[in-house]
């Protein structure tokens, strides 16, 4: 099988790129060469942006692929770009979608792929929509081999995950762990969530590459693992050897002092969602998540620690945080009285 992934270095796309090359997969990788670290042994490079139309058609000019993967189509336009690119090139197209599409708040507390796609928080998740909108439109009118993708929170070792962390710089939510600062979770704590290993979510998804059945389809792929908010925090604490000082803040109240954090919120992990993967494992027979958050979690504060320049800390996130929880409580106090 010949595949081309357009980025394929990032968070979960460094992971599915290494299992593709192990298993065998003549995969090329699109993009501007500037996470060389993360780019798998075996793979092959073409040094392109693929926002530069001109350029990449004559690049891609030659090439035509079994699979082709869009790591990084976020709006309608990137998708009508790919369509005109890939059209004649690939016998599957994967559009890399989100499971923040899913309806927001949700009606059932149980995913499937089957749920309404309706997040009207998020501009973010609204142009993922649009763009699955326009694909199936595409399959519909034109049999373009479409395939679609919804990940949920997926980490790895280069990326440490939380609801309430800086965005830059994701060890600082340790390192107010260990200094014994207090943390924020939104809501009451008791929201269920689910964290998937990018290793897991790997197995998955190259299962579904070159899969002719899956044309058409939309997936997620997730781990069958459910945590709520305060657990994660126990557990990121266990990995440390502390326990985390919590403060349990609604999300509307942060929102107020942080608008920035709306989408990432009130339009994703502070409602609880639980993911139905019944249909990934249908289709990939065998698949099964199998590192628990508690070891996977150990793997990232490894690496993190490894290096001491990816243990930066985010001052700005930090004061952000100081004022909404000294804010909060204040307010308490005040209702007290």
């Amino acid at each position: 099988m010949k595949a081309l992934f357009i980025g394929g270095t990032g968070t979960i796309s460094a992971a599915v790129s290494e299992l593709a090359v192990k298993n065998g997969i003549d995969l090329y990788l699109l993009n501007r060469g500037n996470r060389s670290e993360f780019f798998p042994q075996g793979a092959k490079s073409i040094i392109g942006d693929i926002r530069d139309v001109e350029v990449v058609t004559k690049i891609l000019y030659n090439y035509e692929f079994d699979v082709v993967v869009d790591w990084v189509a976020y709006t309608p336009d990137h998708i009508k770009t790919d369509i005109e690119l890939f059209r004649e090139k690939t016998n599957q197209y994967i559009f890399i979608s989100s499971a923040s599409a899913y309806q927001r708040p949700p009606a059932n507390y149980l995913v499937t792929e089957s749920t309404p796609l309706v997040n009207p928080y998020w501009q973010y998740s609204r142009d993922k929509i649009a763009c699955e909108k326009l694909l199936m439109e595409e399959y519909a009118n034109n049999n373009f081999p479409a395939t679609i993708i919804r990940p949920s929170y997926t980490y790895g070792k280069t990326m440490l995950p939380f609801i309430f962390n800086s965005r830059e710089h994701r060890w600082t939510i340790v390192d107010r762990i260990k200094k014994g600062k207090k943390i924020i979770i939104p809501g009451d704590g008791t929201s269920l969530w689910t964290l998937t290993h990018n290793t897991d979510f790997a197995k998955g998804f190259v299962g579904l590459m070159g899969n002719i059945q899956a044309l058409g389809h939309a997936f997620h792929i997730t781990s069958d693992e459910v945590l709520t908010w305060d657990q994660i925090a126990k557990i990121i604490g266990d990995a440390v050897g502390l326990e985390p000082e919590i403060v349990h803040i609604p999300s509307e109240f942060i929102c107020a002092f942080s608008p920035e954090h709306i989408g990432g919120l009130l339009g994703d992990k502070a409602v609880s969602v639980v993911f139905d993967n019944s249909k990934i494992k249908r289709f990939v027979p065998g698949y099964y998540a199998t590192v628990p958050f508690k070891e996977g979690i150990r793997d990232t504060i490894k690496w993190y620690e490894a290096e001491l320049y990816r243990c930066e800390v985010d001052e700005k996130f930090n004061s952000l945080t100081d004022k909404i929880i000294n804010s909060y409580q204040k307010a308490l106090n005040m209702a007290k009285e």
